[in-house]
């Protein structure tokens, strides 16, 4: 039986040299990788209770949008700025290499609503960390991150610390 890491094409010095690229769409591009991807951040959902799945632009959506329907949940889309139509609010955070500002609407979570952050990977943890505050601000409460990838290398986990948090596969580097 394959696991999901069978399906991440590793590509190294991308995008620089010493650095292990991990692809997922090597992942999503089987049918049986993506299963094994979507059945594993559904285990570490197993018995956390939750109102609403939230998902970062735009490999949060792949992964988060099934999640919310297998759970008959909700979804609610996290964008660059400028994506969403309605009423807003935003967050500048910090990139390896410059900011960047993510957007919600500002109906998309109501007071009291618990919360669970699906992404495709946790790095350093700066966009993850941005979305925290911004589902905060509107009243939310974040009771679990899940990530088919984590790269502990980049100390996402010590970042987001108290904070429950799930990886279907862990790389011990960066």
């Amino acid at each position: 039986m394959k696991r999901v890491e069978d399906y991440v094409r590793s590509i190294p010095d991308f995008p620089e040299e010493g650095i292990i690229f991990r692809d997922i769409t090597t992942v999503i591009q089987d049918p049986d990788g993506l299963k094994l991807a979507v059945d594993g951040i559904m285990e570490a959902l197993e018995g956390v209770e939750f109102d609403v799945v939230v998902g970062p632009e735009s490999r949060g959506f792949i992964f988060g949008v099934p999640i919310a329907y297998n759970l008959h949940k909700g979804f609610v889309p996290v964008r660059k700025k400028g994506k969403l139509p309605c009423e807003t609010i935003e967050k500048e955070y910090e990139l390896e290499y410059g900011s960047a500002i993510i957007e919600m609407h500002k109906d998309s979570i109501k007071p009291g609503q618990k919360v669970v952050i699906v992404d495709d990977l946790i790095a350093t943890g700066g966009t993850i960390e941005a979305i925290i505050e911004l589902i905060k601000e509107l009243g939310g409460e974040v009771v679990k991150l899940c990530f088919v990838m984590e790269l502990a290398g980049l100390k996402g986990r010590e970042r987001l610390a108290g904070y429950e948090m799930s990886s279907v596969i862990t790389y011990e580097g960066k």
